[in-house]
């Protein structure tokens, strides 16, 4: 099991927000590049990266912090927020990112998904944010209809590379993740699954762990606050 450090951009600066708040950001660093270092020499082998002025406007407005990350580090990126079209992976892509995450776009407009794919196979995992088993978008300003594993077998038929699953009720709040909804998803579907939301202490990357066939886990705030020692968690994570 991967365990992937996040760093969330807004206004250029590294923030976490509480529950996708955008009025409740806390800023831990005004140079995500060197957090992104700093992550790297934990161990880190892949970074998750989130534009959320995208994700909150539909536009990307990071893409300097990105390109800057990009550079500073060898390992891996996937990066999501905002990508709402085929222009902006193709942008992604070319400057050297290596997987990108759709949103609210492979709810809005599932055809930009089979393009996605079809012209980067291998390179295109969709988030799903999910409250009480419905999908959230928008930044989860909004709660759909849709139920998130009948979201996410869609997606797996349109030939994505893996599923990002985010109980965003859990998310920012150092509760622990939702264990149960996480393992369904596994279950579920054949495609790697990424866990998010939640995870505040080596205890809860533990039970992730015992999770048969779990990808990996995105941690955010509990590795800026000290919570979770990133180096110890990866150590643990990838122990038989």
């Amino acid at each position: 099991m991967l365990v992937i450090p996040a760093i969330d951009l807004k206004d250029g600066l590294c923030v976490r927000l509480l529950q996708g708040r955008k009025e409740d950001a806390t800023i831990y660093s005004d140079d995500p590049a060197s957090t992104a270092k700093r992550w790297e020499s934990c161990g880190a082998k892949l970074l998750h990266v989130v534009d959320l002025d995208g994700a909150f406007t539909g536009n990307q407005k990071n893409i300097e912090g990105i390109r800057k990350i990009r550079q500073a580090v060898g390992m891996d990126i996937e990066v999501g927020g905002g990508i709402r079209n085929l222009q902006q992976i193709d942008l992604l892509i070319s400057i050297g990112i290596d997987r990108v995450i759709l949103g609210t776009a492979a709810i809005e407009n599932p055809e930009i998904v089979k393009e996605a794919c079809k012209k980067y196979p291998g390179k295109v995992l969709v988030g799903i944010d999910a409250k009480n088993g419905f999908v959230a978008v928008k930044g989860w300003v909004e709660v759909t209809g849709v139920r998130a594993k009948e979201l996410a077998l869609k997606m797996q038929d349109r030939g994505v590379f893996g599923i990002i699953y985010t109980d965003i009720s859990k998310d920012g709040m150092m509760t622990g993740p939702n264990i149960e909804t996480t393992r369904e998803m596994v279950e579920t579907l054949t495609i790697p699954v990424i866990a998010s939301g939640g995870v505040s202490s080596i205890e809860d990357i533990k039970r992730l762990k015992e999770i048969k066939g779990l990808y990996g886990v995105i941690t955010g705030k509990a590795i800026y606050s000290g919570a979770i020692d990133l180096k110890e968690a990866i150590e643990i994570a990838v122990k038989r």
